[in-house]
């Protein structure tokens, strides 16, 4: 069965590869570390440049074949580590030094653009009182915990709403910040384009912080 967002394939039909690949839209792809097929929205797309650097391309615009990667940390280390994207290219080509860490930081930052949008927009909130009071109401999307929070005030709100997706990987100071204030630990995303963002982008950048198991 096709998973939201994915392109249906019938039984035996090869997983395309190359520019014309990049073209198809929630496509999956095939890492070229593991060999796993997956959904676009669970990897991180690569290009290699004029200069022949490997560029993480998270928002996938760049131009060129794409080099796609599992979203975790230690499959984009071995791709550095065994040299698997000149590999996959078929030429020589040179990493930047902690290219991980580069992810990470790219899609930090995509998580909090997303926040701040939804947040100017008028579809979130922040506050244990103020998203208590969403999830009483039935409304939300997206849940957002700082990593670093009291896992008692956690559970309390997730317990008003224990189906809601839940996403507890950027820290408070972070999801602070994004709200224009010094921390926060506890937001609320209405449903829409952006929570739908923001629940693939905190999935990615899990990877890269705790392996994937707090985006939920």
């Amino acid at each position: 069965m096709a998973t939201p967002g994915s392109v249906s394939r019938e039984p035996g039909t090869a997983v395309p590869d190359g520019e014309e690949a990049d073209k198809e839209e929630g496509a999956h792809r095939r890492c070229i570390a593991t060999g796993q097929v997956k959904p676009a929205a669970e990897m991180v797309r690569f290009v290699v440049g004029p200069d022949g650097c490997v560029v993480p391309d998270v928002e996938e615009r760049l131009p060129g074949r794409g080099l796609w990667l599992s979203a975790v940390r230690n499959v984009v280390n071995t791709a550095t580590a065994k040299d698997l994207f000149a590999k996959a290219a078929r030429r020589r080509v040179t990493v930047p030094p902690a290219l991980a860490d580069r992810i990470e930081a790219l899609l930090l930052r995509r998580c909090l653009d997303l926040v701040g949008l939804a947040r100017r927009a008028g579809q979130a909130v922040v506050g244990f009182e103020k998203v208590r009071g969403e999830l009483k109401a039935g409304r939300g999307a997206l849940l957002l915990a700082a990593a670093d929070g009291a896992a008692d005030g956690r559970e309390k709100i997730r317990a008003l709403a224990p189906e809601m997706a839940l996403a507890a990987v950027l820290k408070s100071g972070e999801l602070g910040a994004a709200f224009g204030r010094d921390h926060a630990v506890h937001a609320l995303v209405a449903p829409g384009r952006l929570a739908e963002r923001l629940m693939v982008e905190t999935r990615r950048l899990a990877g890269f912080r705790n392996g994937g198991g707090d985006a939920e």
